[in-house]
């Protein structure tokens, strides 16, 4: 519980995790975090409207696949894009084009620093934080998160020039109209710029990278289990058709349901889930936790259960369907946490799952490059703070 502790406090402090929502506790957590799902839904989190910007995005995103006419190619960064602009239009009202250097740059430095902080040289800080000067990745990371912070402090100054109250468009202008009600009642709002910034951070790290992640795995096990894959698109024709995919559709595709939660069971996108802390003084299965100890609950530990899942360490998504072949909750799956802490963006995350993938696979057959077997796929996760799989190449062939 000690290296536990010591891992969670000096990641914190490597990355300066001070504002926002994710990192932080008490009151200031609770108002960042009640803003953020208000001000969320407000702009259309879990409503029609986001559910046609995230359509309008499968329409881009297959259209660029299409320019590949079934040749290999690595799907990783226009998926981590096409993921990214879907939180961009909340925070930003905008998106970016697939190419655009500034959202490259800015995928290259959440994608670089997660990555980082999951490897043995920030485990060695995290435990003995006075060798920090001979590590060359606290180093990198501190300099990214410095350019990272720097492009949303300048995003934020953009914005409060032509920022209008009357005019609310975003979930940057729902802040600074929350910002200046609160510092007309007192000098020690909680709504300041650090809070705003790590706010940013939060949503566009976590909205970005654990869908496109879970995308990722997603074509890699559609090619390593053809089956699965070809069972999906017979689903998607007898429900669908030709038309664009609803998320109203989802409950009608029992099967399609089960293999994206099996996906994400499989996956195991956030093995370590992110740290929690003890409210007060417990003794948990004979250990004494005092106050305020940082913990780590590991996620994978119930997601990949013996006791739990018939198949744990295989993909089978035959664990989220009953013998009459309808889909079955398992209260093992907890992928988005649990508790207070439940990741404030699951509904969303859900519907872009089951839009972008039932499109990917109504318009392509993903399969492996010539020459390469299903059996050489590598289902190998890479080292980091979140999982996705080795970097791979694909064939999207039009179905």
């Amino acid at each position: 519980m000690q290296i536990a502790g010591r891992w969670t406090a000096g990641n914190v402090k490597l990355l300066k995790l001070q504002g926002g929502v994710v990192f932080t506790h008490g009151e200031n957590w609770r108002q960042m975090r009640q803003f953020s799902i208000s001000a969320l839904r407000d702009y259309g989190m879990g409503k029609r409207i986001v559910e046609d910007k995230i359509s309008e995005e499968c329409s881009v995103l297959i259209k660029t696949y299409e320019t590949f006419e079934g040749k290999p190619f690595d799907p990783a960064s226009i998926l981590r894009a096409a993921s990214a602009n879907i939180i961009v239009s909340f925070l930003l009202g905008k998106r970016f084009e697939y190419e655009d250097a500034t959202l490259l740059r800015l995928m290259e430095l959440v994608e670089e620093n997660l990555h980082l902080a999951g490897t043995p040289a920030v485990l060695i800080y995290n435990v003995f934080p006075k060798l920090g000067f001979l590590l060359d990745a606290k180093k990198k990371i501190m300099n990214n998160r410095k350019e990272y912070h720097e492009f949303i402090q300048a995003t934020f100054l953009e914005n409060l020039k032509d920022f209008d109250e009357n005019n609310q468009r975003t979930f940057i202008d729902a802040f600074l109209v929350r910002q200046k009600k609160e510092n007309k009642k007192s000098t020690n709002s909680y709504f300041h710029n650090d809070n705003l910034i790590g706010l940013v951070d939060n949503l566009f790290g976590a909205g970005m990278d654990t869908t496109a992640n879970t995308l990722y795995w997603t074509l890699l096990l559609m090619m390593k289990y053809p089956e699965v894959q070809r069972k999906v698109q017979e689903e998607i024709t007898k429900e669908i058709g030709i038309r664009q995919p609803r998320t109203e559709d989802r409950v009608k595709m029992p099967y399609t349901n089960a293999v994206i939660h099996e996906v994400q069971r499989f996956a195991d996108i956030v093995p370590t889930n992110l740290p929690h802390a003890t409210s007060k003084d417990i003794t948990f299965k004979g250990f004494f936790i005092p106050k305020g100890m940082y913990i780590i609950p590991l996620l994978t530990s119930v997601l990949h259960d013996e006791s739990q899942w018939e198949k744990p360490h295989e993909f089978y998504p035959e664990h989220f369907l009953d013998s009459e072949g309808k889909f079955v909750k398992r209260d093992a799956f907890m992928p988005f946490s649990a508790g207070q802490r439940l990741c404030a963006g699951e509904t969303l995350a859900k519907m872009e799952l089951f839009l972008f993938i039932t499109n990917l696979l109504q318009r392509f057959t993903f399969q492996p490059p010539s020459g390469t077997s299903k059996d050489d796929l590598d289902l190998t996760p890479v080292l980091g703070l979140t999982t996705p799989p080795m970097p791979y190449k694909t064939c999207a062939v039009l179905s």
